[in-house]
């Protein structure tokens, strides 16, 4: 990572970074690095746990993985890896993020990789708080709300890898965890930070070692954060980033630098591989903007290659007058019908494999070099096959979601990673707009 990490493995003086978190996915790890930069800490996001140590004058690391949906025992590993990597680098508190939708696999990953950061760091308490209200997630007296409604009736419990049929978050954290889970409730919260630590006294003493919490406005996240100073520990969405770095504020340098990016020109694109309600609302207010075609996962099975290739070939007959859509969000009746016929992770894997593939033709051959992708899986295949290192991060197009530049390609890419969520309805065409 050309001017972040040490090529020759040998340590340079430089500031040792404060903050090291962990995400199990790149969109989430994106949206949490948006967060920590708009607080003013300089962010550097890496594509999994980096090989070498970091050079980069840094106040936070975010190491992105792809362990949302991987088996728990490969999840633990991968985010134990990344949490040795980072205390080397000489960060001091750890940060365990999950979407603000709290979604993940029946059995997990979020209790056992929790429960195993825990043990690495010989800490037997910390808060789960996946609360982001600019968003419009909420945690309620331990239920989660998403845009209003409960989780399992926001769009959630259709999910088609991580459907979510309960909004009770001591309930499904305590199936997934050894630890007795407790709740830190709104009420307490709203007594401030001396009251929060109160409460985490008295759970400690009934031997619970994970706090739900409430936060259903950023002063609760900001109260919480506070309370949170001397925990090794924090587990949560991205909505707690915001009020981390107040704690070190006096450690902070250049934060009004922190969102700087150099521009980066060239060709535009969006691919989408998320069937979020949110996303499918994005296509279609972007069809009437830009040329677009659709990926049919069961046109891929039938004929992956020539389906590719029609899609790269619509995209090189367009990409010269502006942004081409490229997308496979579908219903979710159809995203059913292609699971039935097709298996749910094989249809996955499917969607994931060709829009790897277009992306690495759009940039290498095509002249693509800014680039928006929505899904969280999709992302993650994208930054793959594009051999991203690393990103700097931004300013914010969205909540949650800002432009980053690229680390270890040939040339810089512009990217923004989008959780299929995140984003206004119009996201897909005002990003250009926003652009450093």
């Amino acid at each position: 990572m050309a001017n972040s990490l040490s090529k020759t493995g040998e340590r340079r003086r430089r500031p040792r970074p404060i903050l090291g978190c962990i995400a199990d996915d790149f969109t989430g790890a994106t949206d949490l690095a948006s967060m920590l930069v708009s607080a003013g800490m300089r962010t550097l996001q890496t594509i999994g746990t980096p090989e070498m140590p970091l050079e980069a004058d840094v106040d936070a690391v975010v190491v992105a993985l792809k362990s949302r949906t991987i088996p728990a025992k490969d999840a633990i590993e991968q985010s134990i890896q990344a949490l040795d990597w980072l205390r080397e680098q000489g960060c001091e508190q750890f940060y365990f993020k999950y979407c603000s939708t709290f979604d993940s696999t029946p059995a997990g990953n979020i209790g056992p990789v929790t429960d195993a950061l825990m043990e690495a760091l010989e800490t037997d308490f910390t808060v789960a708080c996946p609360a982001l209200p600019a968003n419009r997630r909420s945690v309620f007296n331990g239920y989660l709300f998403a845009n209003g409604v409960p989780l399992n009736e926001s769009g959630m419990q259709d999910h088609p890898l991580t459907p979510m049929t309960d909004a009770n978050l001591v309930r499904v954290l305590g199936a997934q965890t050894r630890h007795t889970v407790g709740l830190i409730d709104y009420a307490t919260l709203r007594q401030g930070d001396a009251a929060v630590n109160t409460r985490i006294d008295a759970l400690k003493a009934e031997g619970v070692g994970i706090a739900i919490c409430d936060a259903i406005d950023n002063d609760d996240l900001f109260i919480l954060a506070r309370a949170c100073r001397e925990l090794p520990l924090v587990t949560a969405g991205s909505g707690l980033a915001l009020g981390l770095p107040a704690n070190v504020a006096q450690r902070l340098g250049h934060t009004e630098d922190a969102a700087r990016l150099e521009p980066v020109a060239g060709r535009e694109a969006v691919l989408s591989g998320s069937c979020s309600r949110a996303t499918l609302a994005q296509i279609e207010h972007a069809r009437a903007h830009m040329p677009n075609f659709h990926l049919d996962a069961l046109a891929l099975n039938d004929d992956y290659q020539g389906v590719v290739d029609a899609a790269l070939e619509h995209a090189e007959a367009h990409l010269e007058a502006g942004p081409v859509l490229i997308y496979a969000s579908a219903s979710p009746e159809e995203v059913r019908r292609a699971q039935q016929r097709l298996g749910v992770q094989e249809a996955g894997e499917l969607v994931e494999r060709a829009m790897a593939e277009i992306a690495a033709e759009l940039v290498g051959r095509l002249g693509v070099r800014r680039l928006l992708v929505a899904g969280g899986e999709t992302s993650g295949a994208v930054v793959s096959a594009l051999g991203v290192k690393g990103l700097r991060i931004g300013e914010s197009i969205d909540p949650g979601v800002p432009w980053t530049t690229t680390l270890g390609t040939d040339e810089p890419l512009a990217l923004a990673l989008k959780s299929g969520n995140f984003g206004a309805t119009d996201f897909m065409t005002k990003a250009w707009k926003l652009m450093p």
